[in-house]
């Protein structure tokens, strides 16, 4: 299969991001884990649901902006992966396939839940039949098209949507306030640990930045989809609770496990019973198409960088999905709901899920302290680092909640990823990490000529984002002389230098081209800015031939005395070439003076820390191109 059939088509747009952050929160933590925490908190479950959701913001925000960034397949294996290296990658990427196809599977065998009272002849054998029945049916609609699932993932999630609406309307009139006077039966204590099994009923939010690459602009969509899933779902999460605590007795709360459908059933009859296990069951499955969705999205990115074999990065021909790793999901899925014991499993991935949270958080810390002039996400989380810190301090807090079995057991996995690591991965995969530029910065060390493919990974990401095509002036840019000077030189002794490096590159005398130089700028000058000149010897010739044009960048953080009044150049751009680029000289002049436009850009050249990043800071700011 050639490359270029191994790109995914981005064919998601904000209601299929809607529905995938959506769908893949409503599911038990609101129709059955209700009345779990009830035991243990009464009342005072909504203080943990709103605490729940707040804690949710920081790796919401973090991996909003992480996401519009680097908008590729495999979301947080990707992030971590460029933030913390590939050893942290290979454990990320396959805890994160891990957790997403556990939590998928055990959404499906929940079903079994609200089938049972509805069906005369349950057995758990048909629940399971179900379960699988419904993976196969998704398997095969990811397989055909993205878009088409996100479309069902749209529709069964507007159906949910307006049934929970319905209950909250008709129910909140029947709410008894006398229900909610003893709030905290057991005392505040027990508040920690019930927020934490409430927290990952929040965790599916981020799930569709796995989908990044296959959503259109994803620089707007991926904010607006998971915040408005985020303000939607949270509300609703509050809103039936309190209906649902309200309507029925406490001791009728305590002994249910489908806390909403009892509590339509009080004031709605058998009807309402019906009709919301209905809605919970089709809860279930948005949850698992979406897992579904996400989960084999990690093998895939693993597979492009070198961590898993190839046979997984391959996208197929006509639909443009990725076959192998879709196929590899839905066995897995199937292998958990026929012989694994999942309800004990799923606590393990709960707490993988929040170490992954917490390396989102300081995947973000890194890219910023990198300062990589190519990370440019178009949303920025808020309260930077003040943010990321609480969350990380947050949710280290509760994985210290979910108990040492599944301590121990997510550092078994962490164990089996890391020999991985050392037998599969190491020999193949050379990706570089902000946390090595990090490192770099801050004990002054020369940043080495390979850790240059981050940032020309990041900008080829920015253009696929901003579907930016490359244009002349870019690759004249992209193979420019850079000179990075460290003195200060007067006008003649920086034209000889320059003469010097364009001899070298056109194999022209040097005399000549510094005497070409010295009667364009005696003409007129060409310091254009204060501190920027753009020294040219267009339309005199100084390369021979035709349709040449070169460009040699030059900073100078000591200055460039330029006249004898005494203004100093830092920034130049030499323009040279061929008699008939008159044209095109021109029109580098526009995009040059575009980029020098940008209140960004003179101080990301002055700080940029090697001639590639100089180079990277002129290609990523923004200007028309044509």
């Amino acid at each position: 299969m050639a490359d270029s059939d191994q790109h995914l088509r981005k064919t998601l747009g904000l209601k299929e991001v809607f529905a995938i952050s959506t769908g893949s929160m409503i599911s038990s933590g609101l129709f059955v884990l209700p009345a779990v925490v009830f035991l243990k908190a009464g009342p005072s479950i909504l203080v943990a649901y709103l605490l729940a959701s707040l804690f949710i913001i920081p790796s919401m925000l973090s991996k909003a902006e992480l996401a519009t960034a680097m908008p590729k397949a495999g979301g947080i294996y990707f992030f971590i992966t460029r933030s913390f290296g590939p050893l942290f990658g290979t454990f990320t990427g396959l805890a994160s396939w891990f957790s997403l196809s556990l939590k998928s599977s055990f959404a499906l065998v929940g079903i079994g839940v609200f089938l049972e009272p509805l069906v005369p002849h349950y057995s758990p054998n048909m629940v399971k039949m179900i379960a699988v029945g419904f993976t196969l049916l998704f398997t095969v609609l990811n397989l055909l098209s993205s878009k088409e699932s996100g479309r069902v993932q749209f529709i069964l999630v507007v159906f949910l949507l307006i049934v929970l609406a319905g209950f909250i309307f008709f129910g909140v009139s029947r709410v008894e306030l006398s229900r909610f006077q003893d709030f905290a039966p057991k005392g505040w204590k027990v508040l920690p640990l019930v927020t934490g099994m409430i927290f990952i009923s929040y965790g599916g939010l981020t799930k569709v930045a796995s989908m990044a690459e296959e959503i259109k602009d994803p620089k707007k969509m991926i904010p607006l989809g998971m915040f408005s899933a985020y303000g939607v779902v949270s509300l609703i999460y509050l809103l039936a609770i309190f209906v649902t605590i309200g309507v029925i007795p406490d001791e009728v709360m305590r002994g249910s496990l489908t806390p909403l459908s009892t509590a339509a059933e009080s004031y709605a009859g058998s009807a309402g019973f019906l009709i919301l296990a209905v809605a919970a069951m089709l809860a279930f499955v948005t949850t698992a198409n979406a897992g579904l969705m996400a989960a084999s999205r990690s093998p895939l990115a693993m597979s492009r960088d070198n961590l898993l074999p190839p046979l997984l990065g391959r996208v197929g021909r006509r639909f443009h999905t990725p076959v192998f790793a879709i196929l590899l999901t839905s066995a897995f899925m199937i292998t958990c709901i026929v012989f694994l014991d999942i309800e004990h499993l799923v606590k393990v991935a709960s707490t993988m899920k929040l170490l992954m949270f917490t390396m989102v958080n300081i995947s973000v810390i890194f890219m910023r302290q990198s300062k990589i002039v190519s990370y440019r996400p178009s949303f920025r989380a808020p309260f930077y680092p003040v943010l990321q810190i609480i969350g990380i301090l947050v949710y280290v807090f509760l994985i210290l909640q979910m108990g040492r079995l599944s301590l121990i057991l997510s550092g078994a996995f962490f164990l089996i990823s890391v020999i991985w690591y050392f037998v599969y991965v190491k020999s193949r995969a050379s990706q570089k990490s902000a946390f090595i530029r990090m490192m770099e910065g801050l004990t002054n060390k020369d940043i080495v000529e390979d850790e240059a493919s981050l940032e020309g990974e990041l900008i080829d990401l920015l253009r696929e984002r901003d579907q930016i095509k490359e244009d002349r002036f870019d690759s004249i840019i992209a193979n420019a002389l850079v000179m990075d000077m460290d003195m200060s030189v007067s006008r003649a002794e920086f034209f000889h230098l320059v003469a010097e490096e364009v001899s070298d590159r056109w194999k022209i005398e040097t005399a000549k081209v510094e005497e070409k130089l010295q009667i364009r700028e005696a003409q007129a000058s060409t310091l254009i800015y204060p501190g920027v000149a753009i020294p040219h010897a267009i339309p005199h010739i100084i390369i021979e031939g035709t349709h040449t044009f070169d460009i040699v960048l030059v900073r100078n953080k000591n200055g460039i005395v330029w006249n004898e009044a005494g203004d100093i150049v830092y920034t130049a751009f030499c323009l040279l070439g061929t008699k008939d680029e008159r044209n095109f000289h021109l029109k580098a002049l526009m995009s040059i003076a575009q980029i020098l436009q940008d209140p960004e850009f003179h101080e990301l050249w002055m700080h940029a820390r090697s001639p590639e990043e100089l180079r990277t800071v002129i290609l990523v700011t923004k200007r028309r191109r044509g």
